[in-house]
């Protein structure tokens, strides 16, 4: 009874394992490819549960989702002849499995090593067209289109993968470079700097000049309208004196006699040597004289 037992256990379990040789699952996210013998029987398996002859059908499966492949900075040379750094990625996926197969074998990484080249060799070309600002600005986003359709057409056809999308993430001038134009370009702005100076100095001069000559004649047309209020001060001045003098000539001499003695006598110890029946003592001797 035991060994009836034993040897149904043993058929069991190998009916399991014919039975999980004999399927297998192609997810959705994945392309696959049917071998007999290691040649391709099926090219394209769809999605979901399949059957297969155990030890002479064998399957490989793909991953079907958009991959990025991440290339190393290159180096290359513009229209111009000038040398730039450029890093950049691709976006691609499996499209025809059977071409991917036969091309690379199944190996991710040697179709990625192949689509690196292409892509190496496609930006060479775009860049060796183009000058400094044109792949830097200009045509930038025209340069990614060209790249990504042309190479997308020799990738299916030689390797079995569409390129969705060839982006360039940094250009950079190689450092020998980056020094001297660093260099060329302190010293365009200092010369600039210099020339801004230069004219500001200029500039300064010019309002400091005309400050000046502003200040001068403001100064003169000052001194010329003082003059003129003096002027007329003056002739003001003399009218009243006129006028009083002519009103009583006796009383206007006595008062500028006075003045005059005032003048003379105002400091002690001044001392005047002149004759007695000098005019300058005509109202000091006559005290009754009217």
């Amino acid at each position: 009874m035991q060994s009836k037992s034993l040897v149904g256990l043993i058929i069991f379990a190998v009916v399991v394992l014919i039975a999980q040789s004999s399927l297998y699952i192609v997810k959705e996210t994945e392309r696959a490819v049917l071998l007999k013998f290691g040649e391709v029987a099926e090219a394209d398996v769809l999605p979901g549960l399949h059957f297969k002859i155990p030890f002479v059908n064998k399957v490989r499966r793909f991953d079907s989702r958009i991959l990025t492949l991440d290339a190393r900075p290159q180096s290359y040379l513009t229209s111009e002849k000038k040398r730039l750094t450029v890093d950049s990625f691709v976006k691609w996926r499996v499209s025809d499995v059977q071409k991917f197969y036969t091309a690379t074998s199944g190996d991710e990484f040697k179709a990625a090593q192949l689509l690196s080249d292409r892509v190496d060799t496609g930006l060479r070309n775009q860049f060796g067209e183009r000058t400094v600002t044109e792949v830097v600005s200009g045509e930038r986003e025209e340069l990614m289109r060209e790249l990504t359709n042309s190479l997308s057409a020799i990738a299916i056809q030689e390797l079995g993968v569409e390129v969705v999308d060839v982006r360039v993430k940094r250009i950079d001038l190689p450092q020998e470079v980056s020094e001297s134009v660093y260099g060329r370009m302190r010293s365009e702005r200092e010369l600039e700097a210099r020339d801004i100076r230069s004219r500001g100095k200029e500039l300064a001069e010019g309002i400091r000049a005309d400050a000046d000559r502003q200040k001068t004649v403001i100064a003169a047309e000052a001194y010329r309208e003082s003059e003129e209020l003096r002027g007329e001060g003056d002739a003001i001045a003399a009218n009243n004196y006129a006028k009083a003098y002519s009103a009583n000539p006796e009383f206007y001499s006595f008062y500028r006699s006075l003045q005059a003695y005032r003048e003379s006598f105002g400091q002690g110890g001044d001392v005047l040597v002149l004759k007695p029946d000098s005019d300058f003592f005509k109202y000091l001797g006559q005290p009754g004289v009217k």
